[in-house]
C-alpha cells in the first residue's frame, strides 16, 4: 500500500483566480436538458456534502429525464420479443422492431442498412470484424486504422489483417498519410473515430470516407463520442458504418448498436449463435438467417434498444445552435480558466484541428466538421493524475475520468504513459461544474491536500474513509480497484 500526502504549493500568480462568467458564457449557466440524478448530493470526506458535479459523461451519460419516464411508462409491458403471442410480447416486439427505424432515421441511414443491436460499441466493431470479406478461406483485404483509436475500434482489427498509421502532428498531413497506405492497395476497410475519446478532438469523416471509398475500401467510425455531441448523417458523410452506444447517448442499460450496409453483415459469421439467429437447425446442422437476427441471437436488450432509440429523438429535436452554443461555452470556460494556472497542461493531438476555439460548423461538404466535443484533456505537473482526481471527488464532489481511457497508444504518444484527466460534459451540465472544478484545482495548488490518500486495489482512495452509501449500496468506499485499462 502507497501514501502520499502532498505539500502545500505557493500561491497562485494573480492572473490564475478564476475567471468570472461573462456573456459569451451565458448560455451554459443552466443546463440544456433536465437528465437523472441532475441534484444528487455527493459526501465530502471533510464532512457535509456538495451537489454533485458530473465531469465524467465521456465514460456513461445520465439518463435524459424524459428517457426515464419513457422507461418506466414501457417497463410494465416488458416481455419476450418476437416468437410471443401475448398481448405484452407484441407490443414489446413492436417496440423493438421500430427502434431499428428510430435509430436509422437519427443517423441518415439509408433504406437497406442493416440495424444490428448489440450490447454496445465494442460489440459492434468485433461484430463487424467477424464479417469482413473473406475468400476460400482467407481474408480479402486489411483492415486500416489510427494509434488514436479507442482500443474499441483498436483491438478487434488486431484479429483479422491489417495496417496500423502513426497520426502525423496534424490532420492534414495524417489524412496524406492515411492516403498513402490506401494507395498501396490491398485495404478493404478504414476504422476511424468520430471524435477523440481522450481529447474530444473531431475527425473529418466525409473527407475521410471520400478518401476510403476513391481507393475501393470502405470506412466504418466509431461514434460512440461523436454522436451525443453533433448531428450524423451516413447516407450524406457515405459512411459504410456506424456504431455507438446508448450509455454515452443519455440512455441506460448501455445497449449499442452497428449500422450500415447489409451484404457483408449477411454474409458473415453470426455474432452470436443461437435462437432466433437460425431459419433451421438440425443435431449437426444449421442453416443461418439474414438481416439483423442473423447477429442477435439469444434474448435481447429490449428496454436497452428502446430508451435508446426515445433518447436519439431527443437528440434530433434539439436546437442545433443551442445546443452546440451550449457546450462550447462550457468548454471554452474550463480551457481558458486551466490555461491560466500555472502547471496545467491541456493535451490535444493534432495541431490544426480547433481544439482550443469553437469547433467549425458543419458546412455542405464537410459533414460533421472538426473541432472539438465537450471533452477536456489536462494533467497537473508534479501530480498523479489519480490522486487528482480522487482528491477532487473526496473533497469538492467533482467527478471526472482519470487514467489512459483505453487509449494506451495514444497516451505513450502524448508523453502520459501513467495517464491524465478528462472533464466531459453535455445537455445536463452547467457552467458551475467548470468553475469548480477549477476553484478544486487552485485550491488543491493553494494549500494542497485536505486528507491523507492511499493507492487501494490499484486505486487512490481517502484514507480512514468514513463517508457512507446510499442504504441499498455496500457500503465499501474504495474497494472496486483500478480496472486495468489504467494501470502501467
Amino acid at each position: 500500500m502507497t501514501t502520499a500526502t502532498f505539500p502545500a504549493t505557493s500561491e497562485f500568480q494573480s492572473g490564475a483566480s478564476r475567471a468570472l462568467p461573462e456573456a459569451r458564457f451565458a448560455a451554459a449557466r443552466r443546463p440544456l436538458a433536465a437528465v437523472s440524478g441532475a441534484e444528487i448530493q455527493a459526501p465530502l470526506i471533510q464532512g457535509g456534502s456538495v451537489r454533485y458535479a458530473n465531469l465524467d459523461y465521456g465514460a456513461s451519460a445520465p439518463a435524459l429525464s424524459v428517457v426515464s419516464a419513457y422507461l418506466n411508462e414501457i417497463l410494465p409491458f416488458y416481455a419476450s420479443v418476437h416468437r410471443g403471442a401475448g398481448y405484452a410480447s407484441q407490443i414489446s416486439t413492436s417496440v423493438y422492431e421500430n427502434a431499428r427505424s428510430i435509430v436509422r432515421s437519427f443517423v441518415g441511414g439509408r433504406a437497406d442498412d442493416s440495424v444490428i443491436f448489440t450490447r454496445n460499441t465494442t460489440d459492434s466493431l468485433n461484430l463487424l470484424a467477424g464479417c469482413l470479406p473473406v475468400v476460400d478461406g482467407a481474408h480479402t483485404g486489411e483492415v486500416l486504422y489510427l494509434d488514436i483509436e479507442h482500443h474499441a475500434n483498436l483491438l478487434p482489427w488486431q484479429g483479422v489483417p491489417h495496417r496500423s498509421v502513426i497520426a502525423a502532428p496534424t490532420l492534414a498531413a495524417t489524412l496524406e498519410l492515411l492516403r498513402g497506405e490506401l494507395a498501396y492497395g490491398g485495404i478493404s476497410l478504414l476504422a476511424v473515430t468520430g471524435a477523440s475519446n481522450v481529447t474530444g478532438e473531431i475527425l473529418p469523416i466525409r473527407a475521410l470516407a471520400a478518401l476510403a471509398h476513391e481507393y475501393g475500401a470502405r470506412i466504418v467510425v466509431d461514434a460512440a463520442q461523436l454522436a451525443p455531441h453533433r448531428r450524423i448523417d451516413i447516407a450524406a458523410d457515405d459512411v459504410d458504418y456506424l456504431a455507438f452506444s446508448g450509455h454515452k447517448l443519455y440512455a441506460p442499460f448501455g445497449a449499442g448498436v452497428l449500422i450500415g450496409r447489409s451484404d457483408w453483415l449477411d454474409a458473415g459469421t453470426p455474432h452470436l449463435a443461437g435462437g432466433g439467429a437460425v431459419q433451421d437447425a438440425r443435431i449437426d446442422a444449421v442453416s443461418w438467417t439474414t438481416g439483423p437476427a442473423r447477429h442477435e441471437g439469444g434474448s435481447p436488450n429490449v428496454l436497452g434498444a428502446a430508451t435508446l432509440a426515445r433518447a436519439t429523438q431527443v437528440i434530433a429535436g434539439l436546437d442545433v445552435e443551442e445546443w452546440h452554443a451550449h457546450e462550447n461555452a462550457i468548454r471554452s470556460f474550463l480551457v481558458e480558466g486551466l490555461a491560466r494556472i500555472d502547471g496545467v497542461t491541456v493535451h490535444q493531438i493534432f495541431s490544426d484541428s480547433a481544439s482550443f476555439d469553437a469547433p467549425a460548423e458543419a458546412g455542405p461538404d464537410t459533414g460533421p466538421g472538426t473541432g472539438t466535443i465537450g471533452v477536456v484533456n489536462f494533467s497537473l505537473e508534479g501530480y498523479d493524475a489519480g490522486l487528482v482526481a480522487a482528491y477532487l471527488s473526496a473533497e469538492h464532489g467533482i467527478g471526472l475520468r482519470d487514467g489512459r481511457f483505453c487509449a494506451h497508444p495514444l497516451l505513450r504518444r502524448l508523453g502520459l504513459p501513467s495517464g491524465s484527466l478528462r472533464a466531459s460534459f453535455g445537455l445536463g451540465s452547467r457552467l458551475e461544474d467548470a468553475e469548480r472544478l477549477l476553484a478544486g484545482i487552485q485550491e488543491l495548488l493553494r494549500s494542497g491536500l485536505g486528507w491523507d490518500y492511499v493507492v487501494d486495489a490499484g486505486r487512490w482512495v481517502p484514507s480512514n474513509d468514513t463517508r457512507s452509501y446510499p442504504h441499498w449500496a455496500p457500503n465499501t468506499p474504495g474497494t472496486a480497484g483500478a480496472a486495468p485499462c489504467t494501470l502501467d
